[in-house]
């Protein structure tokens, strides 16, 4: 299996959520593409099985800038395809996420999880968790 994490961090926040998620996702066997937005290959992140994408919330709970253009690049190639979406956010409640996810949907694709945020900074039991997120994500 091959699995796409692709994030884009400000704070270091989501970047923390995507090393769990990327290394969860190796620990479960599957070949991984992993980076950041600005620097993702569409076509290899396209091939993939499964693609995960991170992205905090920025301004009035919208994705950061970097994803919101990667994402756009790909969305219409979505149908079909296994997803799942993380981030993590400070104020809110996590509008920006599911704003996303109702992208996702109306793109085709298919949901491998439910969508999971952090607030703020990812202490020990968040980082469990987005481990665990990501073990179920690619079963």
């Amino acid at each position: 299996m091959k699995v796409a994490v692709i994030y884009a961090s400000t704070t270091g926040n989501t970047e923390a959520m995507a090393n769990a998620i990327n290394e969860s996702v190796k620990a479960n066997g599957a070949e991984v593409v992993f980076g950041t937005a600005d620097s993702a290959n569409k076509d290899d992140v396209l091939s993939c099985d499964v693609i995960l994408l991170g992205s905090p919330a920025m301004g009035d709970e919208v994705l950061e800038d970097t994803m919101e253009e990667f994402y756009t690049g790909i969305e219409g190639s979505l149908s079909g395809k296994k997803t799942g979406i993380f981030g993590s956010y400070d104020w809110g409640d996590g509008q920006w996420l599911r704003d996303w996810n109702d992208r996702l949907n109306n793109a085709g694709a298919v949901s491998v999880a439910e969508p999971l945020m952090v607030h703020l900074t990812p202490e020990d039991a968040d980082i469990e968790t987005c481990k665990a997120w990501a073990s179920s994500a690619v079963k």
